[in-house]
C-alpha cells in the first residue's frame, strides 16, 4: 500500500512531435527512466501521459528528459504572493508542499519577497489548486498575475501562427526556385529570355540562394529536430526530409561549386526539389495542425461552458470576481439569462435552469430553495442566491472535461500495430533510400546520378509515417469528443476498443432497467370511488416509512388529493398498518395482514395475482372490516427499454439481466423488456460471479449498472457501463458512464464504439497501404518497365495528403448522432 501511495501521474504537452517516430521516441526515452512505469505518448494531442514512482525519481527529470531529446514540454509559471510566512521554516514547509502537488514540476519559495515561483503542467496543476494548497497549509495566496491556465492554449494558437509565417516566407521563396527552374516545361523560349538578361551562373546561385533561405530558414523546423533524433540513434521524419532535402541542396551545391567533379551529364541542379518538398510539407504539416485543433473541438466546446466570471456577495455587496477565484460556502447572485459558474446549493429564489448541457432535457427544471444547481448550466428566468459547494477542478463540468481529456490521451491496444512497425519503419527507410541510391548509381541509365539522387530523395520524403501515427489517436480523440457531447463519457479510451467487440450486454434491473423507486400502477375498487380510496390510503400510509406506502401517498399527491388527519395508527412490520381518520378504520397491507385482521379478500385475490404474475407488488386495503380494494406497487421498466434492447439485438448482441428479485418479479420485467436471459435472486457479491461464468463460455460482457452497488460486476466486465443522472454521475465508477437518465445512451456507447474502431482500421489500411504502394514507385522499381516514377515534389504532395486523409477521415465522427429508438 505504501508504493501505490506514491505512485503518481505527470501529463503534459510536448511541442515539436511531427510524427510516430518522434512519439515513439519520448515514449521509448521516458520508459527508460528508472522509476516509470507506463508513459503513452499520444501524437494527435501531442501529450504524454506518464505514471512514476515519487519516490524515486522527480518530475523535473521527465521534463528535461524530453528537452534532452530535442523536444519541447509545454509548462507554465506562475509567480504568486504568499502572506503569512515568518521564518524559514515557513517557507521550506510551503516549498515541500507545493512540489508534492500533481503536476507541479518545482517550486521555489522566497521568504524575503513573500513569494512563490511554481513551475507546472497546464491541465494537469492550476492556479486554483496552487492556491489551494498554500490556503491549506496556512498560508494566504496573493494572485499576482492572470490566469496562466490560458497559456497551453496561447502557446499552442502561437505555435500555428509560427507555422503560419514560415510557410508564407518558404511559399514566397519557393516561387521564384521553382519558376527558375521549371518554366521552360512551361513557357517556349522562357530560358533564352533568361539568358538575355543575365547569364546562366546569376540564375543558378539566385535559386542556390533563395533554396538555402528556405532550408534554414523555415526549414529548421526539420532540421534541428531531425539532426538531434540522428544524434539519438533514433531517426524519425524531421530526420527523412533533412536527408532528403539536405542532399539534394548538398548535390546541387557541390556542382554549382565544383562542376568539374561531376561529368558534363550530371551537372544538374535540384535546388526546386529541396525547395518545394519544404514547402510542400509546411502546408502539409499547417493544414494539419489546423484539422488536429478541430479533433480538440469538444474539449473547448465544453470548456465554452464554463462562466467566466461570478457575482459573490462580499460584506452586502455583489463583487465580480474571476470564477477562479470563487471558494466553497462562497454566496452567488445569478441573474435570468447568466451561467452558473459553479457547482452549489440553492439558497433563496425560484427559477428555471437550463440543465441540456448535462442532462440532453431541452426542458428547463424547476430550482428551489435547497436545490443543487450544476455549473456551465443557464439559469432562465429567477434571480438566485446560489451557495457554492464544488469549485474548480472539482465541479462537475470540470470533471467531465478531464474524464474527455483524459480518454484522448489514451492508448488503444490496436494502436501497438503501428507503433511496432514504426520502432523500425524509419531506419528500415533511409536503408531502403541507401540501397535505391547506390542500385541506380550502379545499374542505372546515364547519368546515373541523376535517376539514383531522385529516387533516394524520394523515397525518404514520401515514406514519413506521420499517417500511421495519427491513425489512432485522431480517431480517438475526435470520437471521444463527440461522445462527451452525446452524454457518453468514456473514462479510458481503451474502454472504446473493448466495447466495440462486446457481444453480450447485462443489465442490472433496479434503477437500470426500471426507474428505481415504486410507484402506484393500478387501483382496482370494484364499484368504490377509486380516487376516495386512494385518499384514505395514503392519509394512513403517510405516517409510514415503507417504500409502499410512499408510492401509494406519492399516487394521492399527484393527482393533488388532500389528505386528512389520521390517529391510533398502528405499524405491523412485514404486514401493512392501520388507522383512523374521519371515524372509520382504515387498514393497508399484504393479504397476510388481512386474513390476520378475519377480513375477507376472496374477491379479490384474483386481480391480486394477476398483479403478481406482472412483476407488481398487490396492496389490499379494508374499511371498517371490508375488503374495499387492491392497489398494485411496482418499480415501473423505463419507457426507452424495450426499445433500447430492440436496438442492441439489431446490432448483434446478446442481452441478459441480473438482480437480487425475486423469480416472478424478474421475469416479468425481463418480458416487458424483451429479454429472455435472466438471472434472478442473485446477491450483489454474486453479480460478478455470474459475469465471470458468461467470459468463462468465450462471451465478451458490457454490463450496465449504477456505478456503486454493481461495482464488482463493473469492474469484471469487459466494459463496465454506468447509468449517471444529473450531478450524481458516478464517472469513476466505470469504464463508460452515460450522464444522462436514459438507456439509448447504451446504443450510442456501442454505436461510437464500433464506428470509432472501424474509422482506425480504416485509417491504419490506408496509411500501411500507402507507404507499400509509393515506396516502390519513390524507388523507380517501375521506372524501366512502365516509366513510372515519383519526383520529389510529388512525394512530398503525396505525404502532406496522407496525414490530411487520416485526419479528415476521424474528422467525419463528427458527424455522429444518438442512437433513435423506435418505442
Amino acid at each position: 500500500m505504501t508504493g501505490e501511495r506514491k505512485m503518481k501521474r505527470l501529463e503534459f504537452d510536448i511541442e515539436g512531435m511531427n510524427c510516430a517516430s518522434c512519439s515513439t521516441r519520448v515514449e521509448k526515452a521516458l520508459g527508460r527512466i528508472e522509476g516509470v512505469v507506463e508513459a503513452p505518448v499520444n501524437l494527435a494531442s501531442n501529450r504524454a501521459s506518464v505514471r512514476y514512482d515519487a519516490s524515486l525519481l522527480e518530475p523535473a527529470v521527465l521534463i528535461d528528459t524530453v528537452r534532452e531529446i530535442g523536444y519541447e514540454p509545454v509548462t507554465a509559471q506562475l509567480e504568486i504572493g504568499v502572506g503569512g510566512m515568518t521564518c524559514a521554516n515557513c517557507s521550506a514547509r510551503l516549498e515541500r508542499v507545493l512540489n508534492r502537488l500533481d503536476g507541479v514540476i518545482e517550486a521555489s519559495v522566497n521568504l524575503a519577497t513573500e513569494r512563490a515561483l511554481v513551475r507546472y503542467v497546464p491541465g494537469t496543476a492550476s492556479r486554483e489548486a496552487i492556491g489551494g494548497a498554500i490556503g491549506k497549509a496556512g498560508f494566504e495566496p496573493r494572485p499576482l498575475e492572470e490566469d496562466a491556465g490560458k497559456k497551453e492554449q496561447a502557446v499552442r494558437d502561437e505555435g500555428r501562427r509560427g507555422m503560419q509565417r514560415d510557410l508564407l516566407l518558404a511559399a514566397v521563396l519557393t516561387l521564384p526556385v521553382f519558376v527558375l527552374s521549371m518554366g521552360s516545361h512551361f513557357v517556349p523560349g522562357f530560358h533564352g529570355g533568361l539568358l538575355a538578361l543575365a547569364p546562366q551562373p546569376a540564375w543558378d546561385w539566385g535559386q542556390a540562394l533563395l533554396t538555402t533561405a528556405v532550408l534554414f530558414g523555415p526549414g529548421r523546423r526539420f532540421f534541428r529536430p531531425g539532426w538531434k533524433a540522428y544524434l539519438h540513434g533514433s531517426p524519425d521524419m524531421n530526420s527523412l526530409v533533412m536527408t532528403g532535402t539536405g542532399a539534394a541542396w548538398g548535390y546541387s551545391m557541390l556542382v554549382l561549386l565544383w562542376p568539374m567533379l561531376f561529368p558534363p551529364e550530371a551537372r544538374n541542379l535540384y535546388f526546386e526539389s529541396a525547395a518545394v518538398v519544404v514547402t510542400v510539407i509546411l502546408a502539409g504539416k499547417y493544414l494539419e495542425e489546423l484539422a488536429k485543433g478541430r479533433t480538440s473541438a469538444a474539449i473547448r466546446k465544453l470548456a465554452g461552458l464554463q462562466a467566466k466570471t461570478a457575482r459573490v456577495l462580499r460584506e452586502g455587496s455583489e463583487v465580480e470576481v474571476d470564477t477562479a477565484d470563487v471558494r466553497p460556502g462562497d454566496l452567488l447572485v445569478i441573474r435570468p439569462g447568466e451561467r452558473i459558474p459553479v457547482d452549489g446549493e440553492v439558497r433563496e429564489g425560484e427559477s428555471y435552469v437550463d440543465e441540456s448541457m448535462l442532462t440532453g432535457e431541452p426542458v428547463p427544471v424547476a430550482r428551489l430553495p435547497g436545490d443543487t444547481v450544476v455549473g456551465g448550466t443557464v439559469n432562465q428566468n429567477g434571480l438566485l442566491r446560489v451557495e457554492a459547494t464544488q469549485v474548480g477542478r472539482h465541479t462537475v463540468l470540470a470533471q467531465i472535461i478531464r474524464l474527455v481529456e483524459r480518454a484522448q490521451g489514451s492508448k488503444l491496444p490496436i494502436q501497438g500495430l503501428a507503433d511496432r512497425v514504426v520502432l523500425v519503419f524509419t531506419p528500415v527507410v533511409i536503408a531502403i533510400a541507401a540501397v535505391t541510391f547506390v542500385a541506380w548509381l550502379a545499374l542505372g541509365p546515364d547519368p546515373a546520378i541523376t535517376l539514383a539522387l531522385v529516387s533516394a530523395v524520394s523515397v525518404l520524403v514520401v515514406a514519413c509515417p506521420c499517417a500511421m501515427g495519427l491513425a489512432t489517436p485522431a480517431a480517438i480523440m475526435v470520437g471521444s469528443g463527440r461522445a462527451a457531447e452525446l452524454g457518453v463519457l468514456y473514462r479510458k479510451g481503451e474502454a472504446m476498443e473493448s466495447l466495440s467487440r462486446v457481444d453480450t450486454i447485462v443489465f442490472d434491473k433496479t434503477g437500470t432497467l426500471t426507474e428505481g423507486r415504486p410507484r402506484l400502477t393500478d387501483i382496482h375498487a370494484g364499484d368504490s370511488d377509486e380516487t376516495e380510496l386512494l385518499r384514505l390510503a395514503a392519509a394512513v400510509e403517510g405516517g409510514s416509512e415503507h417504500p409502499l406506502g410512499a408510492a401509494i401517498v406519492e399516487a394521492a399527491r399527484d393527482r393533488g388529493l388532500t389528505l386528512e388527519d389520521i390517529e391510533d395508527f398502528q405499524a405491523v412490520p412485514g404486514h401493512g398498518v392501520s388507522a383512523k381518520t374521519g371515524g372509520r378504520r382504515i387498514l393497508v397491507g399484504a393479504a397476510r395482514y388481512m386474513r390476520r385482521e378475519s377480513i375477507d379478500i376472496m374477491g379479490l385475490e384474483k386481480i391480486a395475482a394477476d398483479y403478481a404474475v406482472e412483476g407488481k407488488t398487490p396492496v389490499f386495503m379494508s374499511v371498517d372490516g371490508v375488503a374495499r380494494a387492491v392497489l398494485a406497487v411496482a418499480d415501473p421498466l423505463k419507457s426507452e427499454a424495450a426499445a433500447m434492447v430492440a436496438a442492441l439485438r439489431e446490432r448483434g448482441t446478446r442481452i441478459a439481466m441480473i438482480t437480487g428479485d425475486n423469480h416472478d418479479t424478474a421475469q416479468a420485467v425481463a418480458r416487458q423488456a424483451g429479454i429472455s436471459e435472466v438471472r434472478a435472486e442473485t446477491l450483489p457479491e454474486d453479480k460478478s460471479t455470474a459475469v465471470r461464468e458468461m467470459q468463462a463460455d468465450g462471451r465478451k460482457v458490457a454490463f450496465v449498472g449504477d456505478g456503486i452497488n454493481d461495482a464488482p460486476a463493473l469492474a469484471q466486465a469487459e466494459v463496465g457501463i454506468a447509468v449517471g443522472t444529473g450531478t450524481d454521475i458516478a464517472i469513476e465508477a466505470a469504464d463508460v458512464t452515460l450522464s444522462r437518465d436514459d438507456l439509448s445512451g447504451v446504443v450510442t456507447a456501442l454505436d461510437i464504439a464500433r464506428r470509432t474502431l472501424s474509422t482506425i482500421r480504416g485509417n491504419l489500411f490506408w496509411a500501411f497501404i500507402y507507404n507499400i504502394l509509393l515506396i516502390p514507385i519513390a524507388t523507380g522499381l517501375f521506372y524501366a518497365p512502365f516509366g513510372l516514377h515519383l519526383n520529389p515534389m510529388a512525394a512530398g504532395l503525396a505525404m502532406g495528403l496522407s496525414s490530411l486523409f487520416v485526419v479528415g477521415n476521424s474528422l467525419r465522427l463528427r458527424r455522429l448522432e444518438p442512437a433513435r429508438l423506435e418505442t
